[in-house]
């Protein structure tokens, strides 16, 4: 019996990884959090699979679904909206599940602010524009936020900011942020990604949290901030594609590379 943590997207059953749509129709017990995913997905169950609504949950009753599969012998499918590696709470239920000697694995999604950055058509990387990306959000009456993470620190960078859980406090992040990237900076949010009910919401640090009233958002959205997701992005050409670049030099072939690293043989 293995709980299967599975990256579930942000929410289209269509952006689910081959290895995610197999484990959802093997496993006979999935656990969801029916706040962030679209039915579509729940779809992909067997007909004779265990659901269960986890967002009313607290960690104790959820371990203890677990433990009541790992009894029976039963695969569970434990969806997370998005990916695994963010603010899916993966850690804190993986050690218990260590001190109970179930066995578990991780299966990687589609994360909330690619698929934001998808509807957008936006490269959050823009060449001498931007090169860095931060992935953060804020506490309200949510877990604490480490001292030395605080907004107005990643602000100092300018780099393009992704805000996850936050779009409730978003009057207040707008006017901390505008000292450092400038009262015009651009700004988009993307409610619930990839999903029927999909909204984008375009403006600037200056009137972004008008917009964000005006359409009701309350949870399921995600904040992009910095020039990167402007229209138009102004940007220079990278060096990997410059004309001018020296391509003189050839690449190491495939082939040769594997034999050095003790690699079988490489077919092209």
């Amino acid at each position: 019996m293995t709980v299967h943590f599975i990256g579930a997207g942000p929410g289209a059953a269509d952006l689910l990884t081959l290895r995610a749509m197999r484990l959802i129709r093997e496993s006979p017990v999935c656990l969801y959090a029916g706040t962030y995913l679209d039915p579509e997905v729940l779809a992909q169950c067997s007909a004779e699979a265990e659901l269960v609504d986890t967002q009313g949950l607290d960690l104790d009753r959820i371990i203890e679904h677990c433990v009541r599969a790992d009894a029976a012998g039963l695969d569970v499918a434990r969806l997370c909206s998005g990916d695994p590696s963010l603010y899916s709470a993966l850690t804190e239920q993986t050690r218990r599940l260590d001190a109970l000697g179930i066995a578990w694995d991780v299966t990687p999604g589609v994360p909330a602010y690619a698929a934001a950055a998808a509807v957008l058509g936006a490269e959050l990387t823009v060449p001498e524009l931007v090169q860095s990306v931060v992935l953060t959000r804020t506490q309200a009456r949510s877990t604490a936020m480490p001292e030395s993470e605080a907004l107005a620190g990643f602000a100092r960078t300018r780099a393009t900011l992704v805000l996850h859980l936050a779009i409730t406090r978003i009057g207040p992040i707008a006017a901390e942020l505008t000292a450092e990237y400038g009262v015009d900076c651009p700004v988009a949010v993307i409610y619930r990604a990839s999903q029927p009910e999909q909204l984008v919401l375009r403006g600037t640090l200056a009137d972004i949290a008008e917009r964000v009233a005006e359409a009701g958002l309350r949870q399921a959205a995600v904040i992009l901030v910095g020039g990167a997701v402007g229209v138009p992005v102004e940007c220079a050409q990278s060096h990997l594609y410059d004309p001018a670049r020296d391509r003189s030099r050839p690449s190491a072939p495939i082939a040769s590379a594997a034999s050095e690293s003790g690699g079988g043989q490489v077919r092209l």
